[in-house]
């Protein structure tokens, strides 16, 4: 059985077609230009889905996007990177354009799904799932089915708070929090490795270059991982405390960072949990790396068919 699956984040936009047991056949990728809104991404979606559908003959469509849906109705209820999504029928409107069921969830609860049937949460109960790109959100795994709150959402971590004026978990974790906190930082530490690979690169992404001064051990560049990870532990730490899984997987960009940024987080969250829960669940990368939104998408359209 052939499925599509589409990917809306706050930076790109991929199509795919697959199987439902998570095989990517085709995808394509496009880059979101914020400006046009929703409406532009919808001109995208229209312009590529003829061919897939033509040459792939889907069966449903899976749709993980990247901010709180109601996927009882199947409506995005607000986007918090670009405008024009707020309230919008997108699986209706995905089904006319299909001739075949859609159906939505947030695009963390898609990548819990496909880390859970396929990845690195295989046999864990409970499994949580956080996404590092260019926001942070989470999915939970219970039972083997998606944990839903009432809607229209659950789960965001990204918007926990991490002081009583207001900062969130976003604010210290996102992929763009963490490129503004080494903009800022390389000023200071011209002579760090760091900053020389800062300045040799064109500007944007910064939080790139630390996989490389990693590994050479700059110490610019351990010290904003290092805190960057204790923020994070913090916020996981309530998670923990609420749902106690038994696995915490890593996706998104940031987790490219790979054993350095498994290894600091698992150091650091036992520091904020109770003694009985220690030493905390296990700490894994994404199994499946940039693709777990998209085998999610595929597993979810698979699933519900079944329903």
């Amino acid at each position: 059985m052939n499925l599509l699956a589409i990917e809306i984040g706050g930076s790109k936009l991929q199509l795919f077609a697959g199987t439902a047991d998570g095989k990517i056949l085709d995808r394509r990728r496009f880059p979101v230009d914020r400006a046009a809104g929703g409406k532009g991404i919808r001109v995208q979606i229209e312009a590529a889905l003829p061919e897939l559908v033509a040459q792939w003959q889907p069966r449903a469509v899976g749709i993980g996007y990247g901010g709180p849906v109601d996927w009882r109705a199947g409506k995005i209820a607000k986007s918090f990177h670009i405008e024009g999504w707020t309230g919008y029928p997108f699986a209706d409107w995905v089904a006319k354009r299909t001739g075949v069921p859609a159906f939505i969830e947030n695009d963390s609860n898609a990548a819990a799904l496909g880390e859970a049937r396929h990845g690195a949460g295989v046999g864990c109960n409970p499994m949580l799932y956080i996404n590092m790109g260019s926001g942070v959100g989470g999915g939970l795994i219970l039972d083997g089915r998606i944990y839903h709150g009432a809607p229209p959402g659950e789960v965001e971590i990204g918007h926990l708070r991490l002081d009583r004026d207001g900062t969130i978990v976003e604010d210290r974790c996102a992929g763009w929090a963490v490129d503004r906190r080494i903009q800022s930082e390389v000023q200071t530490h011209p002579e760090s490795m760091l900053a020389e690979l800062v300045r040799k690169s064109p500007p944007g992404c910064e939080a790139r270059h630390l996989r490389l001064a990693l590994a050479h051990h700059d110490r610019l560049a351990e010290q904003i991982l290092g805190e960057t990870m204790d923020w994070l532990a913090f916020a996981l730490s309530h998670v923990v405390q609420l749902f106690h899984p038994e696995i915490i997987v890593v996706g998104g960009g940031l987790s490219l960072l790979g054993e350095p940024l498994r290894a600091r987080l698992a150091t650091a969250l036992p520091r904020f949990l109770m003694d009985t829960f220690l030493p905390g669940p296990r700490i894994a990368i994404a199994a499946l790396g940039e693709d777990a939104v998209p085998v999610g998408a595929l597993t979810l359209a698979a699933e519900r068919m079944k329903v």
